[in-house]
């Protein structure tokens, strides 16, 4: 390698490195608030490159069982969220515009509520927020692990949208920076 490429390689893995750790907050990606700052990261994956999250099933805040396996054959956002999380609430209202707007095209939306030590502090954040659709109670983050391959075990909030054959076609990591945003990509995994 010449020294002027190598300087250049060099150049970008700062670079990159600098952007990623003001993004992630901290080494664990959540700095000492168990959150991420600020507006989403968004990737978009071709559709060569998608691939299925493992296994994701449990019960809802209010007991009901549902599984991913369910919705085959349509969108679906699932949004990771914790009630102490400023950034998830600042989302929430966003969230619930696009779920209002894309739910009656087909479009299924279920949150997973995770870190919270009782189903009642997760109840009382959806009571709050008007959260319009369920969201399954994830303690002890068994449920992400399905993500472990889009999420960082803290991306709270985060957001993944999965194509109609169960594929994840994009992930914003950390607050969604708008509704429009959130329904633009919902119609592209749509394609």
């Amino acid at each position: 390698m010449t020294r002027t490429r190598g300087t250049a390689v060099i150049a970008v893995v700062l670079l990159l490195g600098a952007v990623l750790s003001a993004c992630a907050g901290g080494i664990d990606g959540t700095g000492d608030k168990g959150y991420i700052d600020g507006k989403g990261i968004i990737t978009e994956l071709p559709v060569a490159q998608r691939k299925a999250p493992g296994p994701v099933e449990g019960k809802t805040l209010e007991g009901k069982q549902i599984s991913l396996a369910d919705y085959r054959g349509k969108v679906v956002v699932i949004n990771v969220w914790w009630s102490q999380c400023g950034p998830c609430r600042a989302e929430a209202s966003d969230l619930n515009a696009a779920a209002r707007e894309l739910t009656p095209k087909g479009v299924v939306f279920f949150g997973i509520n995770t870190r919270d030590a009782s189903q009642a502090l997760g109840k009382a954040y959806e009571r709050n927020q008007k959260v319009p659709y369920p969201s399954l109670y994830d303690d002890d983050g068994s449920v992400l692990l399905a993500f472990h391959s889009t999420l960082p075990p803290n991306a709270i909030p985060s957001t993944v949208i999965l194509d109609k054959q169960g594929r994840v076609a994009a992930s914003i990591l950390g607050q969604i920076p708008s509704t429009t945003t959130l329904v633009d990509l919902v119609q592209d995994a749509s394609k």
